[in-house]
């Protein structure tokens, strides 16, 4: 986001009184300005700055009991409701891992906090809101019917900082790295994808041989990556369900992976999007951003692990699908279910 585009706090609620149902992330866009900017215009009445720093905001956001956590990127959101218990700090990644919250966390991207408390045509909203230096959000916290509101005014004034100005300088918003792949070095890319025994292992592969995710995919070709239809996605979510095979969801951004563990049940095509909407569990994908799709397999000591990764047009990963290598049935089932899905034959270049 360029800083070319200044509108002063008094224009951007303006432009929200004259907008009152739309999503912050879409005034945003129509105003030129980030989300972070747009929250940032309303502090001093319905918003309140609060630190960035997840080691003080975690354990604050376990006293509010059950909330909804929500992660996006540009073409997909997740949302998952539970407790923030079981976090676990890291100066480079941090973690919180429960049965129902489970989040990987990256530090340096979490810049800009907001406590929101605002009344809507549904109540009062309260939800603790991440943004990158770009003012991108990273992560959202929802207070919900069930939660513990009391403790909605004291966290506020604990995590409050000095600086509560109304305006909020950005950092220009990193480009999306297209594929980066080297068609003549395919053979050590497929010797070197051979001694993986960890799906962590895999980026540090990539990254020795200056690839990156996408770019090695279509440099290994199979049966390494095999690329699906772009329909590849709303297919497997439909059969997990019908099958009642569990799986794992991973989306985020470059501040937070957040992950669903689990079946799915309800899924609903809704124009563009592909959603699910399960109790406790809630997904929306914009379809028509998929630009490719692929299987993946990469070896671990519990067995192959097998995905289904989604792009957008400029490269970034959308989403991945994994199958419970817990479970040894249900991962052999989702195994087989993967292997249903369609190759689709037409070139990709490297």
């Amino acid at each position: 986001m360029e800083e070319a585009n200044v509108r002063t706090a008094t224009e951007i609620k303006a432009a929200r009184a004259e907008n009152p149902k739309m999503r912050d992330r879409d005034l945003a866009d129509k105003l030129g300005i980030s989300e972070a900017q747009l929250v940032a215009a309303h502090v001093g009445d319905t918003v309140t700055r609060i630190t960035a720093d997840m080691d003080r905001i975690m354990p604050a956001l376990n006293r509010f009991g059950e909330v909804m956590a929500l992660t996006r990127n540009e073409s997909c959101v997740i949302e998952k409701v539970g407790v923030y218990d079981g976090f676990r700090p890291g100066e480079h990644a941090a973690l919180v891992v429960n049965e129902d919250i489970d989040l990987r966390m990256f530090p340096k991207h979490w810049v800009h906090g907001f406590a929101i408390e605002q009344e809507t045509d549904r109540g009062m909203r309260r939800t603790i809101q991440v943004f990158d230096a770009a003012g991108d959000a990273v992560h959202k916290v929802f207070l919900r019917e069930g939660s513990n509101a009391d403790a909605w005014a004291p966290v506020v004034e604990e995590l409050k900082i000095e600086d509560q100005s109304d305006t909020l300088t950005v950092s220009p918003r990193k480009p999306t790295e297209g594929a980066k792949g080297t068609p003549d070095q395919a053979d050590r890319l497929r010797s070197e994808w051979d001694k993986i025994t960890d799906t962590h292992q895999f980026l540090m592969m990539t990254r020795r041989i200056k690839m990156n995710r996408l770019g090695a995919y279509r440099v290994a070709g199979e049966p390494y990556a095999r690329r699906l239809g772009n329909d590849a996605v709303e297919t497997l979510l439909h059969r997990a369900a019908e099958r009642e095979i569990s799986i794992m969801v991973f989306v985020g951004n470059m501040g937070c992976i957040e992950i669903h563990t689990g079946p799915v049940h309800r899924i609903v095509d809704m124009g563009p999007w592909i959603n699910v909407l399960d109790p406790g569990f809630d997904m929306h994908l914009r379809k028509d951003h998929i630009a490719e799709v692929y299987a993946v397999t990469k070896a671990t000591r519990a067995g192959d692990a097998i995905s289904v990764e989604a792009f957008d047009a400029e490269g970034g990963l959308i989403a991945q699908f994994f199958g419970v290598l817990r479970d040894d049935e249900g991962a052999g089932r989702w195994n087989d279910m993967i292997a249903e899905l369609e190759t689709l034959k037409e070139d990709v270049p490297a």
